[in-house]
């Protein structure tokens, strides 16, 4: 059996002015690391040998349907407006139409040179292919939306960032790649006619029930409200979340510098590009908000009347600080045992993670130890812990299984920084067990797995992981 993609391309069939026609540029010596079987089932994407898919997924073979191109976009980064982006090392190869009825793209990245790749050379170097791999499909794994991992190859060739790395191509399949800074990209160039395509190809394409510019920013908004409070509730941190990586679907979308947090304090940052901390933990609900205002400013510019699109927009905005702590609270809640809604929940779930942050407790850990009454055991000082905890025991009395809600909504595992940095290494050094071993016992984060349980401690003092790297 050959590789086989049954494509249907819809983006592709807007106007020219929405992409570049490019087909990626051959490598060297392909060879296949890892293939998520169980999502090219859904994708209906049927394997071929090891060989026929590592150069299908290397970009080195086109495959019958696809049409390959990349995207425009413009962005925020860190604050400032770039008028143009795009796919700088990536290409959109086309879309699936899956077992379940839902469209989504299937994109290159790592393929080579595009006319959006700035100066740059467009290839990806075999660390963040496999980061974003194993913290995807973790991140799918735990219930968040997200774009997921099809495939990784290596090249055979080195690209050179601070030396020389092996190079990798990762296959990514996303609901879409729309961003905000697609339809900034329009917006800066006041082409209504534009903004009118997209808006209605990304109502049509995910949200159908949305009605115009208006309903699709609220739909956006809901969805990034969602998403916000879930990346909090497991301690993730993007790390970038500039417009261009904030996706219209709802999911998390570019995992560059992304981290989850060992030890818990709400100003947290890893990220090497972030040294202001403005993508700090606590600071993503706000900047979420921001990036919603850009989409609403660039959405106002096709309305017949753009005074009632601001006021529509400036409330449907408003709203988005109380939608998402609201969520945020259930997810706590769910965390702490409680699946009622009290008075005083909100002071009993921040005086914990006070607690945490004043006392150096391991985020995942002192959460998933609520269940088996060892939290305690994760604080400098345990009777910091002890203090809080008896308002919470006194909480609980109100709840009919609070262990069941508990162990459902903290994971055991999380992708830890020092055990990536760990599998990054022996990859260089040839070594992919590590990764494979990442990706089983992930894909199963709220599961007992005793074997494996040495994956789930806090990194030693020697182990912590101070700062990641965008990988571009």
């Amino acid at each position: 059996m050959s590789v086989n993609i049954p494509f249907d391309n819809s983006f592709a069939r807007l106007p020219s002015t929405f992409f570049a026609r490019q087909t990626p540029h051959p490598v060297k010596q392909p060879a296949l690391i890892g293939f998520n079987s169980v999502l090219a089932d859904i994708l209906r994407v049927s394997q071929g040998d090891t060989v026929e898919m590592a150069q299908v997924f290397a970009g080195n073979q086109i495959p019958t349907g696809a049409e390959p191109l990349a995207q425009i976009y413009a962005g925020h980064q860190f604050g400032t407006f770039n008028p143009q982006l795009g796919d700088g090392r990536a290409i959109l190869m086309g879309e699936t139409i899956g077992r379940d009825g839902l469209r989504r793209d299937i994109q290159l990245k790592g393929s080579g040179q595009t006319p959006f790749s700035r100066r740059g050379d467009g290839r990806a170097w075999l660390g963040p292919v496999l980061r974003e791999y194993v913290v995807s499909e973790a991140m799918h794994a735990l219930g968040i939306a997200t774009t997921r991992a099809l495939a990784a190859v290596e090249t055979g060739e080195t690209v050179w960032r601070e030396g020389g790395m092996p190079g990798a191509v990762l296959t990514r399949v996303a609901a879409s790649h729309l961003r905000v800074g697609t339809f900034q990209y329009f917006a800066a160039r006041s082409d209504k006619t534009a903004l009118k395509q997209l808006t209605q190809y990304a109502i049509d394409r995910h949200y159908p029930d949305a009605d115009g510019p208006m309903g699709l920013l609220r739909a956006v908004r809901d969805g990034q409200s969602a998403l916000i409070a879930s990346w909090m509730s497991v301690g993730f941190i993007h790390g970038v979340m500039n417009t261009d990586n904030c996706a219209i679907s709802g999911e998390t979308i570019d995992y560059g510098p992304c981290a989850f947090m060992d030890v818990y304090h709400p100003n947290t940052v890893f990220s090497s590009i972030d040294r202001m901390g403005r993508y700090a933990y606590a600071n993503q609900p706000d900047i979420a908000v921001w990036n919603l205002a850009q989409l609403a400013t660039a959405l106002i510019q096709q309305m017949e009347d753009p005074q009632q699109g601001v006021e529509q927009a400036t409330e449907i905005v408003h709203a988005m600080p109380q939608l998402t702590q609201d969520l945020w609270l259930d997810r706590f809640r769910a965390k702490l045992g409680m699946t009622s809604k009290r008075d005083g929940d909100l002071e009993l779930i921040t005086g914990l993670l006070n607690v945490m942050a004043e006392h150096q407790a391991d985020f995942t850990n002192t959460f998933n130890a609520l269940a088996n009454s060892k939290a305690r055991d994760q604080f400098a000082d345990p009777l910091a812990f002890d203090a809080w905890a008896t308002g919470w025991q006194a909480r609980l009395d109100a709840e009919a299984d609070p262990q069941a809600t508990m162990r459902a909504a903290n994971p055991l595992f999380i992708p830890r920084n020092h055990r990536i940095e760990e599998m990054i290494a022996a990859a260089v050094n040839g070594d992919y067990a590590p990764f494979h071993r990442l990706n089983r016992v992930l894909a199963r984060p709220f599961c007992d797995q005793p074997e494996d349980a040495d994956l789930m401690a806090a990194p030693l003092q020697q182990e912590i992981v101070q700062a990641t790297f965008c990988g571009t």
